[in-house]
């Protein structure tokens, strides 16, 4: 039955059914989409409106800082930060996603 599902079914089926927030590399798997990170990200962007409508909430737990430990918490873009602004470190933890209800 997934074979029929377009790619932002299968990321919003893979996000609801988590227990954990997951950062696009395990959405990826998880959904077993062939797409490079960055247009998860922008399917993402797509979920985030599909779920609103439904009553849910694309939630997001920020990126971080590996080396420092920054946290970017007030980012409105979904993507992976390149760079921290503090440490200029570009060891930077993926942003994580998970559906409120």
């Amino acid at each position: 039955m997934t074979e029929f599902l377009t790619d932002r079914e299968r990321i919003i089926r893979v996000l609801l059914s988590s227990q954990e927030p997951l950062d696009v590399y395990q959405i990826r798997d998880a959904a077993g989409l062939d797409l490079p990170p960055s247009e998860i990200y922008d399917e993402l962007e797509h979920v985030a409106k599909t779920l609103k409508r439904q009553g849910l909430k694309l939630a997001v737990v920020p990126a971080r800082c590996r080396n420092c430990g920054y946290e970017f918490r007030d980012r409105e873009r979904l993507k992976r930060p390149s760079k921290c602004p503090r440490c200029h470190s570009e060891r930077i933890e993926p942003p994580r996603f998970y559906v409120r209800r």
